[in-house]
This record gives C-alpha cells, sequence and structure tokens, in this order.
C-alpha cells in the first residue's frame, strides 16, 4: 500500500524541471507511504516516477520505483495476494526480492498486458516499458486502489490523489458534468471527477501512452450469466469455500493484521473468518455514537468478538470529533464522494492505525449479494405491478407477493423513501424507476442553479450503464445491482481509501476478490434474494459462523451519523456548519446558494444526505478552489521558478 505518482513526456523529450516535480508529488502524498519515499527519472530526462512506501510485506528489499534487467520500471501501489503462487509460477530463482512488486514486472516480461489476468489483489500502478517507449497503467478489477491522470499539452500526469494533480493544472476549476453527477447521486460517472481535467481511470481498466497517444480499454468485465442448473445448495458451498480461501489470502502480511468490526453483517463474517485462521493475531476495531441506540451498532460488534474470542477496540465519536475533523476529511477524499459515513470511518481508522498497518473490511457484499434495502422497495412495487398484470409467478426472475410480505418489516424506517418513490410515476420501465431511487437531485430547489450547469443528462449515463449488455434485461435484481457494482461501490471504496491512508494504514477488502465475484454474478435472483430475504444466499452459506444476534438482524444501519440531531441543538456542529455556510465566500459562490442552504438546514429527515451534500461542496471548495495559489506556489518554491 503505497502513494504513486509520474510524469511522461508526450513528445519524448526531455521534461523539464522533472525531479523537483515528482518531489513536489511526493510531499502531497507522504500521509500515504510514511516509511519511504524513492524517485526515479529516466536517463534521457523523458519519464519519471515517484514513490510513497507503506511496508507490508518485504520489508527490507522491496523499495520502489522498480526496475528489472530489461530496464522497465514499475511503481505500484497495492497488494498482488496470490504473488507467492505467481513467484514459483515465473520461476523462484529470477527474484532478487521477496516483495509482490517484483512479481508485476516478471509477470508483464512473460505475458505482457495479459498479465492482469492472473493478478488476484488490489492495485494500481504505471510500468514503463523501455523497449517499446511506452507508459502501461492499469487498475484492478473493482477500483479498490484510486488512479487519476492529467493531461497538458505537453506531459502526462498521474497519481494516486487528485489532489496531487493540482500544481499542474492551468487552475483548480469544477467539472460541471461531474457536479451534476455529484448533485445527483453523491458521486461521479464514467471517470469524471470534480476537478475540471483530472480524470479517473475506470475499474478494470488500462491505459497505454505512445507516440503522444492516451488510450485506455477495459480488461475485465463482470458478466451475469445466470446459472439456472445449480441448487441453492451448491452455491451456498461455493460461496463459503471461495470466501475463506479469499481471507486466507487477504491475510498474507509482514505485519500484524486487524479488522474493522461495524455489528453488520459483511464485515462479522469477514472477521469472523479471519480470527478463525488466526486466532491469536487478529484484533477488532469498531466505532458508536452514544448518543442513541438508533446510531450504536457496537453491541453486535461485542457479540461477535465474545463469540470468536478477539479483542476489540471501541471509539465513541463525539459532535467535538465532527467539528475538529471534518475539513481534513474531505481533504484527504480530494473531492466529496458518497455520504457522511466518510467522518466516522475516519475516526475508526485512527483508532486501527494507532494499533496495525493493515485492516479488513466487508465492503462489497451489498453491491455482489444484495444488501441495499432500496432493492426490497423496487421489488415490492414489482410484486404488486406482477400481481396486477397476472405475471406473478412468470419466469425466475420474479418475487412473488406472496413470499415478499414477511420481510417488509425491513422497511419500517423507509416510509419517507416510499412516499417519494411512489409519488410519481409508478410502474415505469425498471430503469426510470430505480434511477428514482438513487437520483437525489429531486430533493433540490433553490439551493442549485441548474442553468449553470449545461445540458449534460445524468440520467442518460445512468441508463446506459443500468441496461448495460451483460445483464440479463429481465433480471431487475442483477440491473439494480450491476449499477451499484459500477458506481456506488468505487465511491465507496474511494472513501475507504482515502480514510485508512490519512492515518497510514492499509484497508483489504475480501469479498472483492474475482472468483467470488464471477461466482455471484452466476447466482440466480431467485437464490441470491430469495423470498425479498436481502443477500439471502450469503446469509445462509455464512450464517453459521455468526452469533444468532447478527444472523437474526433486520435494522440495517450503515453507520449512521446523528448529524440532524447535532444540528437541532445549540452547539459546535450547529455553530461550525452556520459559520462555514454564511462566511463571504460561501455567499459569493455561483452555483450552490448557500443561503437557501442554510434556510432549510432545520428541516431535513433524520438520516437526509442533503446538507451533508451541500456542506462537504463547499469545504471541498475551500479546500482546493480558495486555495488554488498555494498548489502552484509549491511547485514554484521547489523548482525555484
Amino acid at each position: 500500500m503505497c502513494g504513486i505518482a509520474g510524469i511522461v513526456n508526450l513528445q519524448l523529450q526531455p521534461q523539464p524541471e522533472l525531479t523537483r516535480s515528482l518531489a513536489v508529488m511526493n510531499r502531497l502524498q507522504q500521509h500515504r507511504g510514511p516509511d519511504g519515499e524513492g524517485i526515479w527519472i529516466h536517463h534521457r530526462g523523458i519519464a519519471g516516477f515517484a514513490h510513497r512506501r507503506l511496508t507490508i510485506i518485504d520489508l527490507t528489499t522491496g523499495q520502489q520505483p522498480m526496475g528489472d534487467q530489461a530496464d522497465n520500471w514499475v511503481t505500484y501501489n497495492g497488494e498482488i495476494y496470490n504473488y507467492l503462487e505467481l513467484r514459483e509460477e515465473l520461476g523462484a530463482n529470477l527474484f532478487r526480492t521477496r516483495s509482490d512488486t517484483e512479481v508485476i514486472l516478471h509477470a508483464y516480461r512473460k505475458w505482457g498486458l495479459e498479465c492482469l489476468d492472473h493478478f488476484r489483489g488490489m492495485f494500481a500502478f504505471a510500468l514503463w516499458d523501455e523497449a517499446n517507449q511506452r507508459l502501461l497503467c492499469a487498475r484492478d478489477p473493482f477500483g479498490i486502489k484510486p488512479f487519476y491522470y492529467l493531461m497538458t499539452r505537453d506531459a502526462f500526469y498521474f497519481a494516486s490523489e487528485a489532489k496531487t494533480l493540482l500544481p499542474f493544472v492551468s487552475g483548480v476549476d469544477t467539472d460541471m458534468e461531474g457536479l451534476k453527477d455529484y448533485l445527483t447521486f453523491q458521486f461521479c460517472l464514467g471517470g469524471k471527477t470534480l476537478f475540471k481535467g483530472i480524470r479517473e481511470l475506470l475499474p478494470g481498466h488500462c491505459l497505454e501512452v505512445k507516440n503522444g497517444v492516451v488510450t485506455t480499454r477495459r480488461y475485465w468485465e463482470v458478466y451475469y450469466h445466470l446459472d439456472f442448473d445449480r441448487t441453492e445448495r451448491y452455491f451456498e458451498g461455493k460461496v463459503r469455500s471461495l470466501l475463506e480461501d479469499s481471507v486466507a489470502l487477504h491475510l498474507r502480511s509482514d505485519v500484524p493484521v486487524g479488522a474493522y468490526v461495524s455489528g453488520g453483517f459483511d464485515s462479522s463474517i469477514v472477521a469472523s473468518l479471519a480470527s478463525e485462521r488466526r486466532p491469536d493475531a487478529v484484533i477488532g476495531f469498531t466505532g458508536k455514537f452514544s448518543i442513541s441506540q438508533a446510531y450504536d451498532e457496537s453491541r453486535y460488534a461485542r457479540d461477535l468478538a465474545r463469540h470468536r474470542g478477539f479483542e476489540l477496540y471501541d471509539v465513541d465519536i463525539t459532535k467535538d470529533d465532527f467539528v475538529d475533523s471534518i475539513e481534513r476529511v474531505i481533504y484527504h477524499l480530494d473531492y466529496p464522494v458518497a455520504g457522511v459515513g466518510s467522518f466516522p470511518q475516519f475516526i475508526v481508522s485512527r483508532l486501527a492505525a494507532a494499533h496495525r498497518k493493515v485492516v479488513l473490511g466487508g465492503q462489497g457484499g451489498d453491491e455482489i449479494f444484495g444488501g441495499y434495502v432500496r432493492y426490497l422497495v423496487a421489488y415490492f412495487e414489482q410484486c404488486i405491478k406482477a400481481a396486477i398484470d397476472g405475471t406473478m409467478h412468470s419466469g425466475n426472475f420474479i418475487v412473488t407477493y406472496e413470499s415478499i410480505i414477511p420481510n417488509l418489516s425491513a422497511l419500517r424506517d423507509y416510509k419517507p423513501m416510499l412516499q417519494q418513490f411512489w409519488r410519481e410515476g409508478l410502474f415505469e420501465e425498471s430503469d426510470k424507476r430505480y434511477f428514482r431511487l438513487v437520483n437525489r437531485s429531486s430533493l433540490h430547489g433553490d439551493e442549485v442553479d441548474w442553468n449553470l450547469l449545461g445540458d449534460y443528462s445524468p440520467y442518460e449515463t445512468f441508463r446506459s450503464i443500468f441496461k448495460g449488455s451483460n445483464v440479463q434485461k429481465e433480471s431487475y435484481f442483477d440491473s439494480m445491482t450491476h449499477f451499484d457494482f459500477k458506481t456506488l461501490l468505487p465511491a465507496l471504496l474511494h472513501v475507504e481509501d482515502r480514510v485508512s491512508m490519512a492515518h497510514g494504514l492499509e484497508s483489504r477488502v475480501p469479498f472483492l476478490d474475482r472468483p467470488l465475484v464471477e461466482l455471484a454474478a452466476t447466482i440466480p435472483s431467485n437464490v441470491k434474494f430469495k423470498n425479498g430475504t436481502m443477500k439471502h444466499i450469503l446469509r445462509s452459506s455464512m450464517g453459521p459462523c455468526l452469533p444468532e444476534s447478527i444472523v437474526n438482524r433486520t435494522d440495517k444501519m450503515g453507520f449512521p451519523v446523528p448529524l440532524q440531531e447535532w444540528l437541532a441543538e445549540k452547539g459546535r456542529v450547529r455553530e461550525f456548519v452556520t459559520d462555514v455556510l454564511s462566511s463571504r465566500p460561501a455567499l459569493g459562490r455561483s452555483i450552490i446558494n448557500n443561503k437557501q442552504v442554510l434556510a432549510g438546514m432545520g428541516r431535513e429527515l433524520k438520516f437526509g444526505r442533503k446538507l451533508w451534500g451541500f456542506l462537504s461542496l463547499e469545504l471541498w471548495q475551500r479546500s482546493f478552489h480558495d486555495r488554488a495559489a498555494d498548489y502552484k506556489r509549491m511547485l514554484m518554491e521547489e523548482t525555484g521558478a
């Protein structure tokens, strides 16, 4: 786990001030690698890499950037978990180090870009191919590790974090299409970011820079080729086997490992399997808000710790933590993404980093096995429609009205969502119905001047993903989970990466292992989502390893934050938010009317994210737009310009 960055001149001419520019990039990412740094400069000065290291595997000989006998060079962030097996396959006698970094170099020399199909892990890397005078970059299939890039007239820049590229942009400006995506979903689509000119390499994609041309292509895709010939019992056994294998691989480390234990189903499975394999080594970390049981899952985390016999550390997260850390959270995120959960994750990551350098988490389970309540909302409507149309018992993709009724109690706290969902457009086409479930822009009124955002339609981009050719059009469930897998999951992984790396902590996600994800895509929805039970196949296969209190939970929480309660009372949070949104810069923004945002501060629903979204945007503009000159100054001071 590290921070990577680099520069390649598009005309393969010597790049001015290359060494000093790379030093600035390393400085901006130093939190990602507190254990060391390195810089490589091509002998003709046409390219260079920068690297910050967090030592996890091969603590003594894995320094980067790393070269080989063919004068190829790589800078790499992540972990190739099957590196030991690949070393043997490639020939252990070829290796000078014990690192997984060197595996990338040898695998590329043997297989070329097909090496990507051999890697099980999380990665983002850039490799200079000397013989072909080209730069090759790749990102893991799920977007666990980040990769950002910027093109100017003369050069191609890349880095692990978008902020690292800001000294090289002509100006810190907002990408209007990215902002429109954010206001709609609270994340960007299609590789956009909120920074104009800075792009994100999509998960499962690779990139080539050669002869001044930048090209990208997809090297991996998930295909929902449903297997109706296998039984539920078969899938239960395969899910259990693949999860056990994935957790075993994710435990490979030359430093001790911990686990996030939220009290939810997915993190509990990972922590349980990890402690089963390493009973004396794994410890757990959790956070809670003591304000109310509605914001505290720690009792379930304690149940698991007692059940498995591991030590559990917890932290009580307070309103003072919010005020003291929220600006740092937004800074480390680079730009706002996803919900307010990034704040408590930041605090729990700080706790974990005090005891461990590696921590396992449950990210990915909801997207590949179907764990969001909105899937139940959508299917409830489909059941009503099917009952009216007389098609309720047709095909393999329908959850029947009779079977779903016992699970509707999970919607008890989601009545406002149901009211909003059914206010208009009942029984529309599936893409329009799901778009309304995830669309947050309909909640915005006078706070946003939409006329300044152009004609771009987030719905059309949404629709192209939702109706992807790799999903059978009959399966509403797979279309929903596929959209979230392609968009929401990378956004949540963005948060996972930044809040952990802010503290020099490596976060690993065993649910996101290719064999497991590819299997899950073949499980029919009437098995995966049987009777409308969220994550049914995961519960039936993994339930035996968990305490009953967690197996029988129906109150999915997702680390909610009592922001509305804090804002309702006089105190530091209300004062802080009011000061931020009423400052002179905030009231002078051209697109967001923060005066209207303030006016609606007390009217939001309990778990609403509207205010959070606007507050995040304002803190982002304060950190980056209002400080644009600081990033240019860093470069000028380093280069002596």
